[in-house]
């Protein structure tokens, strides 16, 4: 994944401007330019936290996103030397990624993350999809035709939307900023603030050849329409789709089932 262009995307979904973001973290516009289109690395923790809280986003997503977890724990450690007992017990015991997720659900439950106190629950990846619309292997010269098959699969989920209305967001949306964020995978959305999200993923015969944050052919589309609860968040957490691993399986699906069953395990091991 393309963090730079993760954080344009969740930027201007946000509706800040470079430069305010810039100020309110504290840095030059400049510098946050050269992060988020790849010139200089993931900012600092702290950095990362108060771009989140600047967002309205969990902080350890970001984190996360960033691949900046080791330092964050590793501060964390070196404040409450007592967490690594925890540590040692998790990996004594093996626990796997369902149980870990058990464990994630216990702490959110007790321990509700920054912000998340009165939030209601983002729903995940795979409650978005259905298998009526996951597009695989689709053959396409234009990532506009992608977006229309998406567009008309979706309208049929959502009353009162129109396959042509909705298809013609998603590319003005798409014109503004493309949405690529690395690994071949681009998140092409409209955000409707009214209408609880759902999605569409599309997987290619053949790469596209656009324009991409690290000039790799897009080869999977999460397309999203609606907004509902903390509709950011569910674009940060479709970045995490974008690794060679989660796109080579995808691309070799050759049912819905199997491409859904590789979502939910992406989100599982990520809690």
């Amino acid at each position: 994944m393309h963090f730079g262009a993760t954080l344009r995307l969740l930027r201007v979904d946000a509706g800040v401007s470079l430069r305010a973001l810039a100020q309110k973290i504290g840095v030059s516009s400049a510098y946050l330019s050269r992060v988020e289109n790849g010139h200089d690395q993931a900012p600092t923790p702290d950095r990362l936290i108060a771009i989140a809280r600047a967002l309205d986003l969990p902080p350890t997503l970001l984190i996360d996103l960033a691949q900046r977890v080791s330092p964050f724990v590793a501060r964390y450690l070196e404040d409450v030397p007592s967490a690594s007992f925890l540590f040692l017990e998790i990996a004594r015991r093996k626990l796997n990624a369902a149980q870990l997720a058990r464990v994630h659900a216990f702490l959110d439950a007790e321990f509700p993350a920054w912000g998340a106190a009165s939030a209601p629950a983002v729903p995940r990846l795979h409650e978005l999809l259905t298998p009526e619309r996951v597009i695989l292997k689709l053959s396409c010269s234009y990532l506009g035709d992608a977006i229309d098959l998406a567009a008309t699969r979706l309208a049929g989920a959502a009353p009162g939307l129109h396959a042509t209305t909705l298809a013609a967001e998603i590319r003005e949306r798409e014109r503004e900023s493309p949405t690529g964020v690395g690994h071949g995978v681009a998140v092409p959305h409209a955000l409707v603030p009214e209408l609880e999200p759902v999605a569409a993923l599309v997987t290619l015969a053949r790469p596209l050849h656009v324009p991409t944050p690290d000039d790799l052919p897009l080869q999977v589309l999460l397309v999203i329409v609606g907004g509902g609860r903390a509709p950011l968040e569910m674009l940060a957490r479709a970045a995490r789709l974008a690794t060679p691993g989660t796109v080579a399986e995808l691309c070799q699906a050759t049912t819905p089932e199997a491409a859904l069953a590789r979502v939910r395990h992406v989100e599982s091991e990520f809690g």
